[in-house]
């Protein structure tokens, strides 16, 4: 496994991979690296013939008062689960090669940003132009045929895919379903900021978003939205937000949906925001689940 550290590194790298017709994977990271990421990662291995992880915290997809500064980071452990997961090469470049001075450019994906986390009462509507814009850089650079990214991320995963769709990056954009821990918590580098019993408490999240696909085909869509908000509400996690969505669009779901609904909830629990998602698949409404 080697280690680049430099755009000029990772271009000279690209320029030999595109002389051979073997397959690249990517799977764009921020470290603390966690099952969820080893499964992007084993995928890739499965798929591709050069597995290549970027191992960055962007900073410009951090608003002011969040966690940039201390989000966690532990490169050696990194490395080491890589290499074991089959990395052939690491992208872990210093964020002044990535943002030099006089870097006047953001990518933005209008119509799927402005919602969920994107809205002000998210993180706001510049969370997604900082994700937009290390992506298309990482996908310029690296010129992958596969790029992976898992289902926690949603939102994210249906901005990167329009965003790939629209400039013409030759990229296949994947999404792999979410792991979990076995009490239904999605796996997240920010679960270490958790104390013990917070991390307890966080498995509401999930379990509400179960609640909501339960409720759904007897009561409909609003009552199942309730009943989810509800379960949360009750563990002592008021959501941030907790809506239902098209997974294409982000468009507002409505009930007897033919499409599939994304249910996604972001919430803080005791200062830690956390994000998870359903998906309740169509023909569920009047099902006898």
């Amino acid at each position: 496994m080697k280690v680049l550290r430099t755009p000029a590194e990772l271009r000279e790298v690209r320029e030999r991979n595109r002389a051979s017709s073997e397959k690249v994977g990517l799977v764009p990271t921020m470290g603390y690296l966690h099952e969820g990421h080893n499964s992007l990662l084993k995928a890739a291995r499965e798929q591709a013939d050069i597995v290549v992880m970027s191992l960055f915290v962007n900073p410009t997809q951090f608003r002011a008062g969040e966690d940039l500064s201390s989000y966690p980071r532990d490169e050696d452990r990194d490395f080491a689960i890589a290499e074991q997961a089959g990395v052939d090469l690491i992208y872990a470049p210093d964020p002044g090669d990535v943002y030099p001075s006089g870097f006047a450019t953001e990518v933005e994906v209008t119509g799927l940003t402005e919602v969920l986390c994107g809205s002000e009462d998210g993180r706001g509507p510049g969370h997604f132009s900082g994700v937009t814009t290390i992506v298309a850089k990482l996908l310029n650079a690296v010129d992958p045929d596969f790029a992976y990214f898992g289902q926690k991320d949603a939102q994210q995963a249906s901005v990167i895919k329009r965003m790939a769709e629209d400039l013409d990056f030759r990229t296949e954009i994947i999404v792999l379903p979410t792991v979990r821990e076995r009490d239904g918590l999605a796996m997240s580098s920010r679960n270490a900021y958790l104390s013990p019993e917070s991390r307890e408490r966080a498995t509401a999240i999930w379990a509400a978003l179960l609640e909501t696909e339960r409720t759904y085909p007897e009561a409909g869509l609003d009552a199942a939205l309730d009943a989810g908000v509800h379960h949360l509400q009750t563990a002592g996690i008021e959501p941030e937000y907790f809506e239902a969505r098209y997974p294409g669009t982000l468009d507002p779901a409505i009930d007897d949906s033919e499409e599939a609904i994304l249910v996604a909830v972001a919430a803080q629990v005791d200062g830690t925001r956390l994000i998870d998602n359903i998906l309740i698949e169509p023909g569920k409404k009047g099902s006898t689940k």
